[in-house]
């Protein structure tokens, strides 16, 4: 199945997510997305926090929408044009119910393993993993089909992670190594016994020299080639059931064409 879905809220103001997101669809060119209505509550300058969590009904509101489309269509596959991080709580936690013990390959600068009370910014895009744990908000928890493990989380690109996540990230011994190393990260899969992967993608998980059309710019990412060998490296290996692209925030299709190749690669 393939999903539209160009959630900005959990950003907070979202500055270019959306339309972003629809820069990518228009790319790609495919009719087989289906888009996921976003909710008409206020949010951004004009939105509301509760529970630590910026536009908090805005983005309960759609995501029990993408939810509900799922259990509708039971899809075997998902892959997700999007739209911010936060938005990865709904078809991770419904692939993982679908294929325990998922492995979960988190392309990104940040760790998005926040909790609501630890997070400075109450933005909900750096808290969808630890929603996933279970241990997030819990009038989140019905958005979720099922709950993973910190064993299941693998970290690609990572880079800015808050003081609290890193505690996080060591206390559940998560793999998140400073430089990445394809073969070691599929032994560790191996090792695990997955054989189903998600690949979750932001697109900061990038060098800003290859590609600088991000949410945010973190210098010293992985370069768009090391990218794409990964990627190859965990299709080859793995049954890929659920990939996503998200934040991206150019709105030129000539902007996009460093990373035609990922977009195909996830999304074709």
């Amino acid at each position: 199945m393939k999903i539209y879905f160009p959630q900005w809220q959990g950003s907070g103001n979202g500055r270019n997510i959306e339309s972003g997101a629809q820069t990518v669809l228009n790319e790609l060119n495919d009719d087989a997305f289906e888009t996921i209505p976003l909710s008409t509550i206020s949010a951004g300058a004009n939105g509301e926090k509760k529970f630590n969590i910026n536009n908090f009904d805005a983005i309960v509101e759609q995501l029990h929408r993408f939810k509900g489309r799922l259990e509708e269509q039971q899809p075997e596959n998902i892959q997700t044009i999007g739209g911010d991080c936060g938005l990865e709580i709904v078809p991770v936690s419904y692939l993982n119910q679908i294929y325990p013990n998922l492995g979960v390959i988190w392309f990104d600068a940040h760790a998005d393993i926040n909790r609501p009370c630890d997070s400075v910014s109450c933005n909900f895009h750096g808290m969808p993993l630890r929603t996933l744990l279970g241990e997030g908000e819990p009038r989140m928890n019905p958005l979720l089909s099922s709950t993973i493990n910190a064993s299941q989380i693998h970290y690609v690109g990572l880079r800015d992670i808050d003081s609290l996540e890193k505690i996080r990230i060591q206390e559940g011994n998560i793999y998140a190594p400073q430089i990445l190393n394809i073969p070691e990260l599929v032994s560790t899969l191996r090792a695990k016994s997955i054989i189903h992967l998600y690949l979750h993608f932001d697109f900061d998980c990038l060098e800003p020299n290859d590609y600088d059309q991000t949410y945010y710019q973190v210098p010293n990412g992985i370069t768009i080639l090391e990218a794409e060998s990964c990627i190859k490296a965990l299709q080859n290996e793995f049954q890929i059931v659920g990939s996503s692209v998200l934040e991206s925030i150019t709105t030129s299709n000539t902007e996009l064409q460093p990373i035609t190749n990922i977009l195909n690669l996830l999304m074709g």
